[in-house]
């Protein structure tokens, strides 16, 4: 498996699965879900919302429309309810049941942004942390591309400090 730290806009990025940052109710608002909204044109958000609403932790998948990837994994890290606000559980889930629902497709490549620490309040470099051990514990199936991607610069740089801290021989 190949793991690595991406810098840009995930909306940018080709991969067979984009995944989102979503919330419980799959309804695409700002942040990651807007880039990815205004990116695939088409009635992603229709498509996502009509899924659910989900669990925490849990996913959907919808197409990717004009984005450059076959499918678009929804993982739900927040409840759009009560205090809409990340946890470290909902974080772990939300990431292993992207990589799982990626394997299921067969696809070979998934770009992953940190979940829960942007709407979510979750401080980012906890959810980095979080993100980063679960790509490295889990056993991928059909995925040789992970990439976990990082908006600025800032983020950038602190999500590449945080992988190879977390990376196992």
């Amino acid at each position: 498996m190949d793991f690595r730290v991406v810098k840009g806009d995930i909306a940018d990025e080709r991969a067979d699965a984009l995944v989102n940052a979503a919330g419980t109710s799959l309804e695409m608002g700002s942040g990651v879900a807007g880039s990815l909204r205004r990116a695939a044109g088409g009635p992603i958000n229709e498509e996502a919302v009509s899924k659910g609403p989900i669990d925490l932790g849990d996913v959907a998948v919808t197409n990717a429309y004009q984005l450059d990837a076959e499918h678009v994994i929804h993982a739900a890290a927040m409840p759009h309810y009560g205090n809409g606000r990340a946890s470290a559980e909902s974080i772990r889930d939300a990431t292993r049941h992207s990589l799982e629902a990626a394997d299921e497709m067969d696809c070979e490549s998934i770009v992953l942004p940190i979940v829960g620490t942007g709407a979510a309040e979750f401080p980012f470099e906890e959810g980095a942390t979080i993100v980063c051990e679960t790509v490295w514990e889990y056993e991928p199936e059909t995925l040789e591309d992970i990439r976990v991607i990082g908006y600025t610069e800032a983020e950038y740089r602190t999500l590449q400090e945080i992988a190879d801290e977390v990376r196992t021989p």
